[in-house]
């Protein structure tokens, strides 16, 4: 097999794990707060932690990985994270938790994706919004297999919650150690020609990102829609089981598995249109963007209000393809804007505004959950979806269209 393909796929099983990881949480949520005795906010505020760390520490990992190696850097990540995950099964307390879960575990995952969308953004010139796309396809299946894993495993007892954390974890371990064998960075020839060339500091880095406000408008429209995606996976499992009565195991499942079906569609439909688009219409990548976060918003209020099990799926499978949409050009839109030799840290630096305001999701529902309903908390979303088409809309119009 080719050596990018190859990679490609080494890479894609790391994002199943970092992805399905991160959703063993949300599917065990309910069973994990009546484990430690939290309320709907204070369990809420783990994953608050979870990304707030992430985002802290995504931009520093950015600039790293155009210092330094991206494959250690992507196998460090992982066997962080994933030592993270393997400790969250052991905990006894909220405040433990919050330090394996949130911290080590947020700290890890940091590592990951800058390094490895540069890795494939090297090795896929002609086919990067199709590699990146399939990529993608890692995170849909990782969270629709550990979510339908962990939902089944948490109805085992009262602990059952932490088998899920101890299984996948000591799997991530494990994959570190493979990836290690099986990786190199990048192909050859960038090999060479980042030993020859200067290497980008964190400061050159902000300074070339900070000074595009297109790049900055794409990472608010990222950072709405990070703060759904989170909120949604968090709290979309528990509105499930209230709403329709649905038992745990299956409600874990149900919460993620049409929608991220439909994103599976709409991500591949995304890539290969704007592959084929963008070399006569440059600003395609960013129309894409556009079309998924807006045809989205109809969905998530319909989801929020659907008045049984049946429709709400529908509503997320929908919800689902215009996400799908949006991200088949998440990475590819940042990448057109900026230097390769600043990818890394680019999407580091991205990842780490978009993070950080998305953190506030999980307490911020959980209290609107508290105060009113799920149904509330799962409805207000649809107003972040709209506020992200609108600033990629001022990207766009600005990058490519100003006069």
């Amino acid at each position: 097999m080719n050596y990018k393909w190859r990679a490609l796929a080494l890479l894609w099983v790391a994002f199943f794990l970092q992805q399905g990881t991160r959703q063993i949480f949300g599917a065990t949520l309910t069973s994990i707060q009546g484990s430690l005795g939290a309320s709907a906010a204070a369990i809420g505020a783990v994953a608050t932690v979870f990304t707030f760390a992430y985002g802290l520490s995504v931009p520093f990992a950015g600039a790293a990985a155009d210092l330094f190696n991206r494959k250690w850097m992507v196998v460090s990540g992982v066997f962080v994270f994933c030592l993270g995950i393997f400790a969250s099964g052991f905990v006894s307390s909220l405040g433990l938790m919050i330090i394996s879960y949130g911290i080590l575990n947020g700290f890890g995952q940091s590592f990951y994706y800058p390094s490895a969308t540069s890795i494939i953004g090297e090795l896929h010139k002609e086919t990067r919004a199709t590699a990146l796309s399939i990529l993608q396809m890692g995170l849909y299946a990782g969270i629709i297999g550990c979510s339908a894993a962990s939902g089944w495993l948490a109805e085992s007892g009262a602990e059952g919650w932490r088998v899920p954390f101890k299984v996948f974890g000591g799997i991530g371990i494990l994959w570190a150690v493979v990836m290690a064998f099986g990786l190199r960075d990048g192909s050859r020839k960038e090999h060479k020609e980042r030993k020859v060339e200067s290497k980008p500091s964190l400061k050159e880095a902000f300074k070339v990102f900070v000074g595009n406000p297109s790049a900055l408008l794409l990472a608010a429209g990222l950072g709405m829609m990070i703060y759904v995606d989170v909120g949604f996976k968090t709290w979309m499992p528990s509105h499930l089981s209230e709403s329709f009565g649905v038992a745990k195991g299956s409600a874990a499942l149900n919460a993620v598995l049409w929608h991220y079906i439909g994103a599976f569609v709409g991500v591949t439909l995304g890539g290969r249109i704007s592959d084929k688009l963008a070399k006569t219409r440059p600003s395609v990548r960013m129309e894409t963007n556009i079309a998924g976060l807006a045809l989205a918003v109809p969905f998530i209020v319909w989801m929020a209000y659907a008045p049984s099990l049946l429709t709400c799926g529908v509503a997320m499978a929908l919800f689902g393809v215009f996400r799908g949409v949006y991200d088949s050009n998440l990475m590819a839109s940042l990448f057109d804007l900026i230097p390769q030799r600043y990818h890394a840290s680019g999407a580091g630096l991205m990842l780490s505004c978009a993070f950080v305001f998305g953190s506030t999701s999980p307490v911020v529902l959980g209290l609107v959950k508290d105060a009113f309903s799920s149904t509330a908390a799962l409805a207000s979303l649809a107003a972040f979806y709209i506020v992200g088409a609108v600033v990629i809309a001022i990207a766009r119009r600005r990058q490519y269209f100003r006069s």
